[in-house]
């Protein structure tokens, strides 16, 4: 499981106005047409689905009790994968 906050660049405490926010700025700088590395399309894909679960109040209430009990059963696991999403970004 990706982290959508870290897809987006955010905390879990982001308001709805900063997760609109960066979705614009990610989608611009992923979208397939304007950015031509092989990996762009994937890219994008991943900031519309973070979008898509972070914006809907139901779907991010779900997400966040999912990712609490997550790092609660399995931290190490947990944190790898959060990491590993941040260090694919950016590189």
């Amino acid at each position: 499981m990706s982290d959508h906050y870290t897809t987006l660049g955010l905390t879990s405490a982001a308001k709805l106005a900063d997760i609109k926010k960066a979705f614009r700025q990610k989608a611009a700088l992923h979208h397939p047409d304007r950015n031509e590395a092989p990996e762009a399309a994937e890219r994008f894909r991943a900031v519309q689905k973070a979008y898509e679960v972070l914006s809907d109040e139901t779907q991010r209430q779900a997400y966040d009790d999912n990712r609490r009990r997550n790092l609660l059963d399995d931290p190490l696991q947990t944190a790898r994968e959060i990491w590993g999403t941040y260090f694919k970004s950016i590189l």
